[in-house]
């Protein structure tokens, strides 16, 4: 197992990127190829005991800057780390990428390097959202800003079988992200997607609105792009308030010593719940390689989680998972529209 981790993605990188890198493969014991300029690179991992670990570096002079036209970008650095980092995996040196840095950067160079998987007309960011049952996933969250029906219906293909691949769910809810949990609510987009989720080879429990996110009652949660990445944006804002709060109330109220530290283990265990850290990242969902893109504030622990999430999905095959079970949704529906109606007999 190797994994390819754009150095030069990230708010902190390369400082957090390769900490975060050395942490996991001393973990996992794992195979780590940072991609970056060599001595930027370099000059990092002399700052950190490295010895005996599985890491490469792979040389990619170019860097895309967070603030940069993804599209103009990529085709004046063909070298950048995150093109160069795809390539290794399309190459088989590496089973899967990761990078902390520009989402649209990531989404062009892995449709440009890897193609999509057959059947599937738009790729799909998705992430792991907490439940008070467990989680949840939620797509898209931005790898687009636009869609239509269609994608929204292969988007609840794709997040359904992700869930059964990360979180051993036999059978997924899926729902659809609305304004009312009727099926004429919502836009023209998220009409027309209803009726083709309806149809489709999984459970679709129908629309749910946007406080059912975080309730459980659905497994994967298809929304376009611009709506699930406000949603996640939100959410992870509404999580920092909560938080800031919780600690000036545990701060500012006189309590006794141990009602002080059962209130501070309680927090301690809302924290890791809501932690974005843990699963450290999305992956990319519809391209024929496997692609993890992490938040641009990831720390060294998400970048670690993030790089341990692609080994696990890599090991689980989740690839070739997603393009069977597109294979056989396409097979059903095909086999459904050539079957003889009543009319016809």
């Amino acid at each position: 197992m190797k994994i390819a981790v754009d150095a030069m993605g990230g708010d902190h990188a390369p400082g957090a990127v390769v900490l975060g890198a050395i942490q996991a493969a001393r973990r996992l014991g794992i195979g780590v190829t940072l991609v970056g300029p060599t001595a930027v690179v370099e000059a990092e991992l002399g700052r950190h005991a490295v010895s005996g670990l599985s890491l490469a570096i792979a040389e990619a002079p170019d860097v895309v800057a967070m603030d940069e036209s993804p599209l103009a970008a990529l085709r004046r650095k063909p070298r950048s780390s995150i093109r160069v980092a795809a390539e290794l995996v399309a190459r088989g040196e590496a089973q899967a990428l990761f990078t902390a840095g520009h989402t649209g950067a990531a989404v062009m160079a892995a449709h440009a390097v890897f193609g999509l998987i057959e059947g599937i007309d738009r790729p799909a960011l998705a992430v792991t959202v907490p439940t008070h049952t467990g989680a949840a996933v939620l797509l898209d969250v931005g790898a687009s800003v636009a869609s239509r029906p269609e994608h929204l219906a292969q988007f609840g293909l794709m997040g359904a079988a992700y869930a059964q691949a990360l979180l051993d769910v036999e059978r997924p809810r899926v729902g659809l992200l609305s304004i009312g949990e009727e099926a004429g609510k919502g836009t023209d987009l998220i009409r027309e997607a209803h009726a083709r989720l309806a149809t489709g080879p999984f459970q679709f429990i129908g629309n749910l609105e946007a406080r059912d996110l975080f309730t459980g009652r659905a497994d994967v949660v298809v929304c376009d792009g611009f709506t699930g990445n406000i949603a996640l944006k939100v959410g992870e804002g509404l999580i920092e308030a909560v938080e800031k709060m919780l600690r000036e109330e545990l701060g500012a109220e006189l309590v006794s010593q141990l009602g002080s530290l059962l209130t501070r283990r309680a927090f301690a265990r809302f924290r890791q719940r809501v932690d974005s850290a843990a699963y450290g990242a999305a992956p990319l969902l519809g391209v024929a390689g496997l692609t993890m893109v992490g938040h641009g504030r990831s720390t060294p622990e998400a970048v670690e989680n993030g790089i341990a999430m692609a080994a696990r999905l890599a090991e689980a095959g989740i690839v070739g998972r997603l393009q069977e079970g597109v294979r056989t949704a396409r097979a059903a529906r095909a086999d459904a529209n050539d079957a003889p109606r009543p009319a016809d007999a």
